[in-house]
């Protein structure tokens, strides 16, 4: 049974390692260019030398830091479109890998020699789904690792790990939405037994959910931080610590927003009260939460796409 499934769904698998092939080939160059100009430029020391501290008094070191992450994000910064592409990959993968699994083998009615050649359904769709989940992990593995290291850079010159697109293209949560692309084209096919119909399914399924989690669960999985300091200068939020910004402002000593953005140094004249009490206001997910919303954002897919599996493998037992 596992020879046959592989016989079956080895092009699928070949195919895939040679878009990991291709994606090798342009991440490696890309990423050795922009390493190599990172530490031309001196962003690591910089940013080294700032620590990781949400706040620092070092306004200068800031400054120097910020403009020259602003001269290699101009050198390097269209790349970021790329990362665009790298968050589409998943979903490619449900949509032309998981949804004809099913949907193909029930349109062409395949389905019925299939499960009547002494294999039982439950037998076929743990096998054929077990094994396409473990050849859909591997490379999904490679590039995640990949896209990680590529990305480094750009992200340590910018927004920081937390930010939106940032977050979803390193670490383990893109293996994880893999998996979940997978699963649930799987199940789309099992639902709407026509491999076009079940593709777009498992799309906008896609779509939705990832947009969902993305937008309304994510910045709530921990409560977030607030701090307030004062506009004069004194102090500035520290561009090396990684923190994922909310909100921010300026506010006045009785809490209502005068600026809709945090300002460093004297306010423009005609658009700050002077009230003593003005502050900026920022409302912020620490950056050393990274790995802990990694791991509670691909929990949520490895629970969904157990679900979406177990209720596919439910409706492969009940198909006609």
């Amino acid at each position: 049974m596992l020879w046959l499934t592989w016989r079956r769904h080895r092009k699928p698998a070949l195919f895939a390692l040679a878009v990991l092939g291709l994606l090798a080939a342009v991440v490696v160059p890309t990423g050795l260019a922009m390493r190599e100009k990172f530490d031309g430029y001196g962003l690591g020391a910089c940013r080294a030398a700032l620590g990781t501290a949400s706040m620092v008094t070092q306004t200068e070191a800031v400054a120097r830091c910020d403009s020259l992450g602003h001269q290699f994000q101009r050198e390097f910064g269209n790349l970021q479109f790329a990362a665009v592409l790298f968050v589409v990959l998943p979903a490619l993968i449900g949509v032309f890998f998981g949804a004809p699994l099913v949907a193909r083998e029930v349109e062409q009615g395949t389905h019925r020699l299939v499960w009547t050649q002494g294999v039982s359904r439950l037998r076929w769709a743990l096998t054929t789904f077990g094994l396409t989940g473990a050849l859909t992990a591997v490379p999904a593995a490679a590039y995640a690792l990949g896209v990680s290291w590529w990305f480094e850079p750009l992200v340590t010159a910018s927004t920081g790990r937390l930010a939106f697109l940032a977050f979803d293209v390193q670490g383990i949560v893109p293996v994880a939405y893999t998996l979940f692309a997978l699963a649930l084209g799987i199940f789309a096919g099992t639902y709407w037994r026509r491999v076009v119909p079940a593709m777009a399914l498992a799309l906008a399924g896609y779509a939705v959910v990832r947009i969902a989690v993305e937008v309304l669960a994510r910045p709530r999985y921990l409560p977030a931080q607030v701090r307030t300091f004062s506009p004069d200068g004194t102090q500035t939020p520290n561009p090396a610590s990684g923190d994922w910004v909310l909100t921010q402002s300026v506010r006045d000593g009785a809490g209502q927003v005068v600026l809709p953005k945090a300002q460093i140094g004297p306010c423009p004249p005609g658009q700050c009260t002077t009230d003593p009490g003005t502050t900026n206001w920022l409302e912020f997910q620490p950056g050393d939460r990274f790995w802990t919303f990694q791991c509670i954002e691909a929990g949520i897919f490895a629970v969904l796409t157990a679900a979406l599996i177990y209720f596919a493998i439910r409706r492969v037992r009940t198909i006609a």
